[in-house]
């Protein structure tokens, strides 16, 4: 299992971008490295559909407690944590 596949970051990317295109702005720009509630891209209501969004979409059902920053603040977190989850074959 490799993280660093850029096929999972950039889906992840994309539903960013959607979200934020949905609220007026445009996340083209964001880096898989650049925390994403700091961006000012999407809304809190976007970071819970992107959580949610990314249980579904992976197969996940994520505790509250690795809601964190360190899992989800970045688009490398989101990949990583789901290489750690063991669902990166998806």
């Amino acid at each position: 299992m490799d993280n660093s596949r850029p096929d999972v970051r950039q889906h992840i990317h994309a539903k960013v971008i959607e979200i934020a295109r949905s609220l007026g702005r445009d996340a083209r720009g964001l880096k898989n490295n650049q925390e994403i509630p700091a961006s000012g891209f999407i809304d809190s209501a976007g970071i819970m559909e992107l959580i949610m969004w990314f249980e579904g979409e992976y197969g996940l059902a994520i505790p509250q407690e690795e809601l964190t920053l360190d899992n989800f603040g970045t688009i490398d977190a989101m990949a990583g944590y789901l290489q750690k989850s063991g669902s990166a074959a998806g």
